[in-house]
């Protein structure tokens, strides 16, 4: 009886990590960080935007009122809209920051080359930077 016990509270422990399809916010890497961000743009996707997109306290859903949240992301997903991407190249930026430059394209205008800056957050977990958003380099993309 008590080794059942001991085995169904090790399964218990167990079952506490995500489950499928339940996922971390943030990315494993800088990289990785940025092309979740224009992924989740590409699908309209705030949640999914809100999930990769924050700085070193975290992503920027646990940082703004839900009101505020949405307005920057549905600004940002304006911008950022594309029809394809290229990830360029990857260098390390100030501050343990990593610069990430991106080439967007969206229909027949030319592409434009913006920089994603990524934060180390918690759990060692990468963000595209809420406060560096690259928007001079997007201009002719927003909405106006």
């Amino acid at each position: 009886m008590r080794k059942w016990f001991l085995l169904a509270c090790a399964a218990a422990a167990c079952s506490r990590a995500p489950g499928p399809g339940v996922s971390l916010p943030g990315a494993v890497a800088p990289r990785q960080a940025a092309i979740q961000f224009l992924n989740a743009v590409e699908a309209q996707d705030l949640q999914a935007m809100s999930m990769v997109w924050g700085n070193e306290k975290g992503p920027g859903r646990d940082q703004f009122e839900r009101g505020e949240l949405d307005k920057r992301l549905i600004i940002m997903q304006g911008c950022y809209e594309h029809d394809r991407y290229e990830i360029l190249d990857e260098t390390t930026g100030t501050g343990g920051t990593s610069l990430i430059r991106v080439s967007l394209a969206r229909g027949t205008r030319p592409p434009k080359i913006t920089t994603f800056v990524a934060h180390r957050g918690p759990s060692s977990r990468y963000y595209v930077d809420v406060r560096d958003a690259d928007f001079n380099a997007m201009r002719d993309f927003c909405p106006r």
